[in-house]
């Protein structure tokens, strides 16, 4: 019977799962409706779920670093309410094996990828009219909203890292489409994309991960031709992809008012910085007070850190008797985790990074192998300057995506 039943229940959760691809840039609310609706599908599908756990080793790896965070909610002064409650932050880790066991079905990885690019891309159109003043904010609208920021339904940053990604994701479509017209389409949404990111959005995150996508898009794209004509791929054409991207740089430095204006601000906060000056702090002065915070913070509690959810409390103490602003979190991932769980759970981080890296080749197909590799260098950059997996925004899109690409892994894993 209950397999009758987990047979008409498991299809429709499917497609709930997919449809979070079209939620996750839109709506926080309707993400999590959906989640709700998925995690209905673990209790018709606990075994396929953790088989998942036993034998896929993103999966496994993303749940030892959950199962980390959630020890580390068991120690530290914090209330144990408290400290759960910081451990739902990352619950999106816990979520990547049911993700896979839910994207076991071509059909449903296909809809995932699909509805996002949707999505993306009536964030990209909103965004331009909105640049172009064709249509003014609405009260449905993300509060980052300016004139010169045309952001639709979320903050610059989280905008710009997915929408970063969706540029990457549309030039390796572009890259293998074999007929014209799908690669003119992938071109020209690639092109916008690209635009909005680099002259439009404000999100300086996402023009770092951009630029590296570029090169990896360049690298890859590159190799596999050298390959496929039997020729010598090296350092040496490694060098000319970024001597190129140098001077792509350059030239957008030089061409975008909007991007030398935040980068030469950024530089100035950057010269500026005296430690703990307060409210006259600049927005990289308060950064740079949360990172040297946050790392004398780490090495009074190397081993074990502060305990999950202990982070704001040993901050505030921490910074007690200077001018500094009190902080929820570093804006680094790698701080964030290493000061509730000690080295352990950082490298546990790491080691999640350096699985996916290392399976990925074992994917399906080169576009997957490309895209998993992508979404890997997005993530090691984003986390470097904000708490990405502790986002809720962010950290539900590398979990999705991460089983999105990982659900795909041969048998003959290693």
């Amino acid at each position: 019977m209950s397999l009758q039943i987990a047979s008409r229940v498991t299809p429709p959760i499917r497609i709930a799962t997919a449809m979070i691809g079209l939620a996750l840039p839109i709506s926080t609310a309707l993400d999590n409706f959906l989640l709700a609706i998925v995690l209905l599908g673990l209790f018709f599908n606990f075994r396929g779920a953790w088989g998942i756990v036993m034998t896929n080793p993103v999966a496994r790896a993303s749940f030892a670093l959950f199962g980390m965070l959630g020890l580390a909610a068991l120690y530290g002064p914090t209330p144990i309410s408290e400290a759960f409650g910081i451990l739902g932050k990352y619950i999106d880790l816990a979520f990547v094996p049911l993700f896979i066991f839910m994207f076991s079905e071509l059909k449903t990885r296909v809809l995932a990828e699909r509805v996002f690019l949707w999505a993306m891309g009536v964030t990209l159109i909103l965004s331009y009219m909105l640049n172009w003043h064709l249509f003014s904010a609405q009260p449905w609208m993300s509060s980052f909203y300016r004139l010169d920021n045309p952001v639709v339904f979320h903050s610059h940053i989280t905008q710009n890292n997915m929408m970063a990604y969706a540029a990457f994701l549309a030039l390796l479509k572009c890259r293998d489409a074999l007929q014209l017209k799908p690669r003119l389409i992938w071109g020209a949404y690639a092109a916008l994309a690209i635009i909005n990111v680099m002259f439009m959005v404000q999100g300086r995150t996402g023009y770092l991960i951009l630029l590296l996508l570029l090169c990896w898009f360049s690298w890859t794209s590159l190799a596999r031709n050298f390959q496929a004509r039997g020729k010598h791929w090296g350092w040496k054409q490694g060098v000319v992809i970024m001597v190129a991207a140098a001077m792509l740089v350059g030239g957008t430095y030089m061409s975008s008012s909007r991007m030398h204006d935040r980068v030469g601000i950024m530089v100035q906060e950057f010269e500026d910085w005296k430690p703990n000056q307060g409210i006259e702090a600049s927005s990289i002065g308060e950064r740079l007070d949360f990172y040297t915070n946050t790392a004398q913070i780490i090495e009074r509690n190397l081993f074990l850190g502060v305990g999950t959810g202990g982070f704001p409390d040993a901050y505030e103490a921490q910074i007690q008797g200077t001018n500094a602003i009190p902080t929820r979190n570093p804006h680094n991932e790698y701080l964030m985790i290493t000061v509730q769980t000690g080295v352990l759970g950082l490298l546990l981080l790491l080691y999640l990074y350096y699985t996916e890296w290392r399976v990925a080749p074992l994917l399906e197909s080169p576009y997957a192998q490309d895209a998993a590799r992508g979404l890997l260098i997005a993530y090691v950059v984003n986390c470097s300057f904000n708490s990405a997996l502790h986002d809720h925004a962010d950290g539900l899109f590398f979990a999705f995506m991460s089983a999105l690409w990982f659900s795909t892994l041969r048998a003959n894993k290693p």
